[in-house]
């Protein structure tokens, strides 16, 4: 069931709880698509910058892995400081970081300073997911799966949204082209602005509050089993973005490798990926809130398996289909893990999103180097041969303690 129990640390996400604001969460969820779609410009353009500078597939691997490390270790940092001390403008000043990245990534000469432009979007990032989720919930009125679905289905699409984008204007145009998305971090600082204007009234509603609510986890379940909770959920993260890793940074050369698809075609590819991805997760949040965030989680990670068995050695049109199928099955996971790890530490919204979100970074970042090591040594096919034994997994969700009741 919901936690509505809260420090006085934690107090703006208890004034709010009689009701969803739903201006809010569409605005965290179109900020949240306009920085996802900025940040997947750089596995999307990996083609271009590969056949440009001549990179290898490891240094395609690490330029993921400073992106995704640079945010992943910063978001459990940034997601504490949010929970003690809220700050309403710090999302607009951290998209300010992204900008940045985005304009020094479209003049990047080499290899060192391309590093240096993924790690400022990293960076960005870091502030961005664990401070925006803390508003999700704040304007959640009670429906954290909804809510949480909401502002994650943002992400998903921008995510989907990049591929598509490079291969109309980056792939076309050269890797100058990535600084018009300076434009769109110049329009999510403006809605983020608002944001805060809202998420600064809501902190003052509070400060105004005489009574100090203490925190009391409604599940009653000892520190042992909470903590072995979080060892499970930390395992199904990394079973989802190992494999999903594997798909957006490789899927497009699997399909040009095995199939001789065009750039421009792979890239349409992972679009439909990606787009299955942003409508799995739609779907995932409010699921939850009805059957269980625990069966959800269940059957989004298991239940990818049989498709993810069958893509590597299925035809092209029924490998565009599986990868259409997984990714709508596989994405419903990450609403459902977050928002029954934050009902199993309540009180502490921005920290557990920003350990998740950063393990869902850095995962990601691990994956994408070692599969990218792994590439080098044998083949663009034999890493998808493996990576798709990975939501076998999902089996151990059957651990999970019962915590919720059905809404």
């Amino acid at each position: 069931m919901p936690m509505n129990t809260t420090p006085a640390s934690a107090q703006p996400l208890r004034i709010t709880a009689s009701r969803t604001v739903y201006p809010i969460l569409l605005m965290v969820c179109a900020t949240h698509l306009l920085n996802d779609m900025m940040q997947s410009v750089i596995p999307a353009v990996y083609l271009l910058l590969k056949e440009k500078f001549g990179f290898t597939f490891a240094q395609i691997g690490i330029i993921t892995l400073v992106f995704q490390m640079t945010s992943s270790l910063l978001q459990p940092v940034a997601g504490m400081m949010a929970d003690r001390h809220p700050r309403p403008y710090s999302l607009a000043v951290g998209m300010c970081f992204t900008l940045a990245g985005l304009l020094a990534l479209s003049i990047a000469p080499g290899f060192s300073l391309i590093l240096v432009s993924v790690g400022l979007i990293g960076c960005g990032s870091s502030v961005f997911h664990p401070e925006s989720s803390r508003v999700a919930q704040l304007a959640s009125g009670g429906r954290k799966g909804l809510a949480q679905s909401i502002f994650q289905v943002g992400g998903n699409a921008g995510s989907a949204m990049g591929p598509l984008l490079a291969a109309l204007i980056v792939i076309p145009f050269g890797q100058a082209s990535i600084g018009w998305f300076a434009l769109t971090a110049l329009l999510a600082i403006f809605i983020l602005i608002r944001i805060g204007n809202w998420y600064k009234r809501q902190l003052a509603a509070a400060a105004r509050k005489s009574a100090v609510t203490t925190t009391v986890a409604a599940h009653g379940l000892p520190k042992r089993k909470v903590r072995a909770a979080l060892v499970i959920l930390g395992v199904l993260v990394f079973s989802k973005y190992f494999y999903i890793a594997s798909m957006t940074n490789y899927f497009t050369f699997f399909l040009m490798d095995k199939f001789s698809m065009s750039v421009q075609g792979a890239q349409y590819c992972l679009f439909a990926f990606l787009a299955a991805s942003a409508a799995g997760t739609l779907i995932g949040g409010p699921l939850g809130d009805r059957i269980g965030r625990k069966y959800v989680i269940w059957g989004s990670i298991l239940g990818a398996a049989p498709f993810t068995l069958l893509l590597p050695y299925a035809g092209l049109s029924a490998t565009i289909v599986l990868a259409v199928i997984i990714g709508l099955v596989i994405s419903s996971a990450f609403s459902a893990i977050l928002v029954y790890a934050t009902d199993l530490m309540p009180g502490k919204v921005g920290m557990i999103a920003g350990v998740f979100f950063g393990l869902m970074f850095g995962l990601g970042g691990l994956g994408s180097a070692f599969f990218g090591w792994l590439a080098d040594r044998t083949s663009i096919e034999f890493i998808f041969q493996i990576s798709t034994l990975l939501p076998l997994l999902g089996i151990i969700t059957g651990f999970l303690p019962n915590i919720e009741t059905r809404l």
